[in-house]
């Protein structure tokens, strides 16, 4: 193995010479789409062998040959090694640019010491913080810090005039998610600002669903109108959060209000939005009531689930929807899964003399609509 990888050294220093590539100074050499090229095949110690080969030839490193050597290290989780050259990079001549000390950052991922260690040099040397970097701390700190770490860096963005993006409300409000803190999701949200536009539905959905968490349907209500008010055009995934909501609370006359409302906006039904119907009126047997419902929903279409997956962290997924989906895998390279099949898969799924009576109720309400 040893042999292999001295063979390999060889290969690459030779063709290197052959087309060498040299900045100014004859003792300082590019060769960093080499190391990149190593690092993509996550060969860092073949990259390190190869830096040792260029200097006892006498061929220097320049900077970019350095912070690609650095990158790798940190790309290939070799953490101490991409900080003991950083070290050297910061202490040389050179010093690094704020497009490399980005993509460390980001590099270092959960790794938030060092992450924290990048940015107070980059910025004690005058260099500013992007809106890439900013948002990159973000989302790291939301999957491996505390709440408090996570919106610490948050404020320090607010702070650098940095607008946090789509990507960073959706890692901060999934922590949020993730410890139950829907108050704070809530205040977050507000913090951010409701009427932005550039992110379309998120902010407004992500804040109808911190109070469906906790089924407080008077305020769901009133948020709701709020942002019709706002100028915001309900979705699908807007639609479902409530939908959901009124399923599990057995609020059938609002269940039928928010169809009729679909329906007059033009939002097409998904899986969800079926399974929310279905559940609500089976889990209270009343199928035989299911055509009223159902007429209201396009029944043409297959069945898919085109709702923001968020939602499912905090409301989950109804008996129907799940039932379905691990039909609609089962029979994915086998054509067209109607409605029908679902129904029919779900209910065969029970075994019991009501879920099969229910199951022929639905399954030919399914067909009359149709």
């Amino acid at each position: 193995m040893l042999q292999q990888c001295r063979n390999l050294i060889e290969q690459l220093f030779w063709h290197w010479k052959q087309e060498r590539s040299v900045d100014g100074k004859d003792n300082y050499v590019d060769y960093t789409p080499l190391i990149q090229a190593l690092s993509r095949k996550r060969l860092p110690h073949v990259a390190q062998e190869l830096l040792f080969e260029m200097k006892s030839e006498g061929f220097l490193p320049n900077n970019s040959t350095l912070s690609a050597l650095m990158l790798c290290y940190a790309d290939n989780g070799l953490f101490p090694k991409a900080q003991a050259l950083w070290d050297e990079i910061i202490n040389s001549s050179f010093g690094p640019n704020i497009q490399i000390v980005s993509k460390l950052i980001d590099a270092y991922g959960g790794q938030l010491e060092m992450m924290e260690n990048a940015l107070k040099e980059m910025v004690s040397r005058g260099f500013p913080v992007d809106s890439a970097t900013g948002n990159a701390f973000i989302r790291y700190y939301s999957i491996f810090g505390f709440l408090t770490e996570m919106e610490a860096a948050y404020d320090r963005l607010k702070k650098s005039r940095i607008l946090i993006e789509e990507e960073g409300i959706r890692a901060m409000s999934f922590a949020y998610i993730k410890e139950k803190k829907y108050y704070r999701l809530g205040q977050f949200l507000r913090d951010v600002g409701l009427g932005r536009k550039n992110v379309g539905n998120l902010l407004w959905n992500l804040l109808l669903l911190s109070y469906a968490a906790n089924f407080k349907m008077k305020s769901l209500q009133r948020e709701f109108l709020e942002m019709v008010e706002a100028g915001f055009a309900p979705d699908l995934t807007t639609f479902n959060i409530r939908a959901l909501a009124f399923s599990r609370m057995s609020l059938f006359w609002d269940l039928h209000l928010s169809l009729e409302h679909m329906q007059h906006v033009k939002v097409v039904a998904d899986l969800v939005t079926y399974g929310c119907v279905v559940d609500a009126y089976l889990d209270r047997r009343l199928g035989k009531n299911l055509d009223f419902a159902l007429k209201k929903m396009n029944m043409d279409d297959s069945p898919l689930v085109s709702t923001d997956h968020f939602v499912f962290e905090v409301l989950g997924k109804g008996d129907f929807h799940s039932s379905s989906e691990a039909f609609l895998e089962s029979k994915r390279n086998e054509g067209e899964i109607t409605w029908d099949m679902c129904s029919s898969r779900y209910y065969l799924e029970g075994g019991t003399y009501w879920d099969m009576v229910e199951m022929d109720k639905l399954t030919m309400s399914c067909w009359r609509l149709k």
